[in-house]
């Protein structure tokens, strides 16, 4: 999904990411934000708790197929204590790691077409690779501002968020224009989800799905332990 769409926004992700890393805003505890991957969108909400802990669930869907893969992460001053990845679709995944105070990994689990499996060291060693990007994104995006909407689109421009309020998003005419022709294309109520930050607004995801069903809320991240 908006693969057609895809190309004109990298220029805007890069200028945002670019003012993320020189600004250093109060950040709330908890945040929404993400971005426009080549092949997919990766939305983030975090919860930064009191006693230095960081609760971080990144979920990616591709522009194509059916697959969602969901990853919930935690750091305590700053050291990755657990990851879970859950790849939903036609082949799920299900990856589960754990690591002591000292980084070492302390439990690990995989679930692949309903039987266990090993976790390879290179693995873990990407999956902590990984883990450390994302931060580093999330940092980035939150210091400069760019923060995550969703909601169900009414149409005129104005979407119901998942927070229940009405609302109408600063898009682009093109970017109405193309919700429009998916919808008509569809048949279908369409829910959307685009990035608000000082530079514009960034129309990221479209789906016939209610995806406010499955918006994690502060509450969910604290039970990421």
């Amino acid at each position: 999904m908006l693969t057609r769409a895809t190309q004109r926004y990298f220029p805007l992700l890069f200028s945002l990411l670019l003012t993320a890393c020189s600004s250093h805003p109060k950040i709330p505890p908890f945040t929404a934000s993400g971005y426009l991957a080549d092949r997919g969108t990766v939305r983030i909400w975090r919860l930064n708790d009191d006693d230095q802990s960081i609760h971080l669930r990144a979920v990616y869907t591709p522009f194509t197929g059916d697959s969602r893969e969901v990853t919930d992460y935690s750091w305590h001053e700053n050291q990755l204590v657990s990851l879970r990845k859950t790849l939903n679709g036609k082949q799920p995944d299900d990856v589960t790691l754990r690591f002591d105070h000292a980084g070492a990994l302390s439990f690990m689990q995989r679930q692949l077409a309903g039987q266990r499996e090993a976790v390879s060291p290179e693995s873990v060693e990407l999956y902590k690779f990984d883990a450390d990007r994302l931060l580093k994104a999330s940092n980035a995006l939150l210091n400069g501002q760019v923060w995550l909407k969703q909601g169900h689109w009414l149409g005129d421009g104005q979407v119901r968020s998942c927070e229940g309020q009405i609302i109408k998003p600063a898009f682009t005419d093109s970017d109405r224009r193309y919700v429009l022709q998916e919808q008509a294309r569809l048949q279908t109520p369409l829910m959307v989800a685009w990035l608000e930050a000082p530079q514009g607004v960034q129309l990221i995801w479209y789906s016939a799905q209610d995806e406010c069903s499955w918006q994690p809320t502060a509450e969910d991240l604290a039970k990421n332990e």
